[in-house]
């Protein structure tokens, strides 16, 4: 039985935020269209166009520490053959290097679109939703 485009569109966010998580740019370069647009906290309050800015974190990323990524809540609404809007509550775990470990949440809509027969992420909108501290 093949996965439903809901199914499919939810494991490619989930595939989009592990490449992330890993600092992987080929992989999510290939997820993403590259004219894709962005409002999100790094952007303060600009519209986010194209790949090189988010190729910039990805660089730095390696530094951080360790963290990972989990979707609670999604949703995923079809908004015709090609194209849907992936909605979520994306929680992720940071680990510093002195051992600290902290929460925060962010609320997600992620716009996908079917081009030549595979998806593509277009558009995202990332806001900070919460900070909790152990």
């Amino acid at each position: 039985m093949s996965a439903t485009p809901e199914q499919e569109l939810l494991e490619l966010s989930k595939e989009l935020l592990t490449s992330i998580d890993e600092g992987d740019w080929e992989a999510y370069s290939n997820l993403c269209d590259p004219t894709i647009t962005a409002f999100e906290p790094e952007g303060v309050g600009s519209l986010v166009e194209g790949m090189p800015f988010h190729q910039f974190y990805f660089q730095r990323e390696a530094t951080s520490g360790r963290h990972q990524s989990s979707i609670s809540s999604p949703q995923v609404r079809m908004l015709g053959e090609d194209v849907a809007l992936v909605t979520y509550i994306r929680l992720v775990q940071r680990e510093d290097h002195r051992g600290r470990l902290s929460t925060r949440g962010f609320e997600e809509s992620r716009i996908w679109q079917q081009q030549q027969g595979s998806w593509k992420h277009v558009h995202f909108h990332r806001s900070l939703a919460g900070k909790i501290r152990l």
